[in-house]
């Protein structure tokens, strides 16, 4: 038996998947099949491109709603007093130069389900991530990206 895959995240990111999930079953998913049965009212479905455009939706709304039930089902929510400390880690921010150039970038280091890179918020699965969790000030680290190697030191972690 396949053990499912936990999510880490923080609390205030489980309220978010909340509400996501909240507004898909009850606002979303009656637009959507208020859709459908206006695109039936046209007649004819085989040619009918409201009908699939409506069905294509219905699906990807469904898909989404299952996504979030199970990261909700296994999030792990991240304490505080696993954020505190000068090492990074899930729920740290961390601010670090690029070398040799000094370009600054901060992120916060967070579980899949809450990654958005828009809002400075990386997954810990990220190539990033990985090089930086269970590091400190000042240390210099190599972060192998998809663009190539990058290296790096930290500056803060709060």
């Amino acid at each position: 038996m396949a053990t499912e895959k936990v999510f880490p995240m923080t609390q205030a990111g489980k309220e978010k998947l909340e509400q996501e999930l909240e507004y898909l079953k009850s606002v979303k998913r009656k637009e959507v099949v208020e859709r459908i049965k206006i695109a039936r009212s046209f007649g004819d479905l085989s040619e009918n491109s409201e009908y699939d455009s409506a069905k294509e939706e219905q699906a990807f709304v469904e898909g989404r709603i299952t996504t979030l039930e199970n990261m909700i089902r296994n999030a792990k929510i991240i304490k505080e007093e696993e954020m505190a400390g000068d090492i990074v880690g899930l729920g740290r921010s961390v601010t670090f130069v690029e070398l040799p150039d000094g370009d600054e970038e901060t992120y916060t280091i967070v579980g899949s389900a809450e990654a958005d890179p828009f809002e400075g918020k990386i997954s810990n699965d990220s190539p990033i991530a990985k090089s930086l969790i269970g590091r400190t000030v000042g240390d210099e680290v190599t972060v192998q990206t998809p663009g190539g190697e990058m290296n790096v030191r930290i500056v803060s972690i709060k």
